[in-house]
């Protein structure tokens, strides 16, 4: 009677990488703007690995290092990037449906608060 212990571990095995915490993994659309008249917005992808690490990219840069977790009722992660001359040190929570975060550039003198929405779906509904 091993059989079930044994085919649930099989079935946790078999799940996505991001299975974990899919309402921060995913794409995203994110908005820059510092003006609100003038849209602006880059891309986010996250990919949240079982082993607590992230990966994707943010800005169209990879994500070179990163961390999420699932704590005090929410889920969050941080990860750097890079703009090749330095860091960008990146941290976003999911806050219901939309991603919250910010960035700083040490070397460009800069905090900047976001907010970020789920990508279209290609092919999808909010395509058409």
């Amino acid at each position: 009677m091993r059989v079930l212990p044994l085919l649930c571990i099989a079935a946790s095995l078999a799940m996505p990488v991001s299975a974990a915490e899919p309402g921060l993994a995913g794409d995203w659309v994110v908005d820059l703007a510092t003006d609100p008249a003038v849209p602006y917005t880059q891309p986010m992808q996250l990919a949240l690995r079982p082993d607590g690490g992230v990966e994707g990219s943010f800005y169209n840069s990879r994500i070179e290092a990163g961390r999420w977790k699932s704590d005090r009722g929410r889920v969050c992660a941080s990860f750097r990037t890079s703009d090749g001359v330095g860091p960008y040190h990146t941290s976003v929570c999911l806050d219901g449906e939309i991603a919250r975060g910010q960035t700083w550039a040490e070397h460009r003198s800069f905090l900047f608060n976001w907010n970020a929405v789920r990508a279209p779906v290609a092919g999808g509904r909010d395509a058409e």
